[in-house]
């Protein structure tokens, strides 16, 4: 049994080029068709879903009339441009049949360097599952280079991923999954079926570029793993085109290649904000909130602040200090330091009538703080 996708309750599914246009063909509406009833059922068991797909560039190729994979990078905007107008409309469809609603997110990797592009990326993506909808993500190829030369969706699932902290990333591809030696070369090839995602070995066995239509191999998809796993998301690799695929991995049955993560969400995202980030500022906290931080877990809200030292914007990572410069922790700031100045001492409901908006009622929330 295959726990891992069975219990998730917030799954990315990042489907490759290869499978969303058969091969280069043009977009597969069946094999699609067959993915969002697959996804309905994984909606109705409470699970939320994002998909990640590839093949607007493919898509793009066909319609118009590439036979092979352009080098020219206006030429593989020009692709991608028209490719995702059919692969949104094919998604849509196919999603609407069974009363889902979705989303196009077109994301680059800078998006999510950037915090205040990231935090706004997750509240977008947040707020589309919590109203039911299912995100239809791919790269913004039309107006990026770099991310066509190098890039590929299986990091960008991983990406994904740890953005909203995903508890699973499956990656449906053309392979049964990782094997010990290329099966299309060698017959005495044995499929992997478990593993931990940033297991060195596991990236020896894995090879290159798998096909012409897209960018990524066997290597990139177990270094999506990796990647997934420092925000404690598993990883199943598995073949596209089995029948149900999806479905019998929510059921628990093993399928592919399970990669599991070693680090749990907290302890992940805590070790991330306080060993790997240099603070932009620092707030001084009344006695009041330092209980509420340190003894209850609470949020930081705007109200238990005093003082606003350094300036920084929205998404950056602050310290949050007692009134004698004690650290207390460090967090993710909802606000500017300009903006905090104007709601320290406030009630969170008057952030509303002082900024006139709001971003949340908390200046860090407990999910996004980390004592010290």
């Amino acid at each position: 049994m295959n726990s891992v996708i069975q219990k998730a309750q917030r799954i990315i599914i990042k489907v490759g080029s290869s499978l969303v246009t058969n091969d280069g063909r043009g977009l597969d509406h069946a094999a699609i068709a067959r993915w969002a009833a697959q996804i309905a059922a994984l909606r109705a068991l409470g699970k939320q879903v994002v998909l990640v797909s590839s093949g607007a560039i493919a898509e793009g190729m066909l319609r118009l009339g590439f036979e092979r994979r352009p080098h020219d990078i206006h030429e593989l905007q020009a692709c991608a441009a028209v490719g995702q107008m059919g692969l949104a409309q094919i998604y849509e469809t196919s999603f609407r049949a069974h009363g889902l609603g979705t989303a196009q997110v077109l994301l680059t990797h800078a998006d999510l360097a950037d915090r205040e592009r990231y935090l706004n990326a997750r509240s977008t993506l947040t707020t589309l599952l919590r109203l039911g909808i299912v995100p239809i993500i791919n790269e913004n190829d039309t107006v990026v280079t770099d991310e066509i030369k190098f890039g590929d969706n299986d990091t960008l699932g991983a990406l994904v991923a740890n953005l909203i902290e995903a508890d699973a990333l499956i990656i449906l591809t053309d392979q049964k999954g990782l094997y010990s030696a290329d099966p299309r070369k060698d017959p005495q090839a044995v499929l992997i079926q478990h593993g931990r995602a940033g297991d060195l070995t596991l990236e020896a066995m894995a090879g290159g570029a798998g096909s012409s239509l897209g960018r990524g191999g066997m290597l990139t998809k177990i270094l999506a793993a990796k990647r997934a796993a420092k925000s404690g998301a598993h990883t199943v690799i598995a073949y596209g085109r089995e029948d149900k695929v999806l479905e019998r991995l929510a059921a628990g049955e093993a399928i592919g290649t399970e990669l599991q993560a070693q680090t749990g969400h907290l302890t992940a995202r805590k070790q991330w904000m306080a060993d790997h980030l240099h603070t932009a500022g620092q707030v001084v906290l009344d006695a009041g909130a330092v209980q509420k931080l340190t003894a209850e877990g609470k949020s930081l809200l705007p109200i238990g602040v005093i003082e606003v030292k350094g300036e920084f914007g929205r998404g950056a990572v602050i310290t949050c200090v007692d009134q004698a410069g004690v650290p207390v922790a460090r967090g993710l700031s909802n606000y500017t330091s300009a903006e905090t100045r104007r709601i320290m001492r406030k009630s969170s409901n008057e952030i509303e009538s002082i900024l006139g908006f709001v971003e949340g009622h908390e200046l860090v929330h407990r999910d996004n703080l980390v004592l010290v």
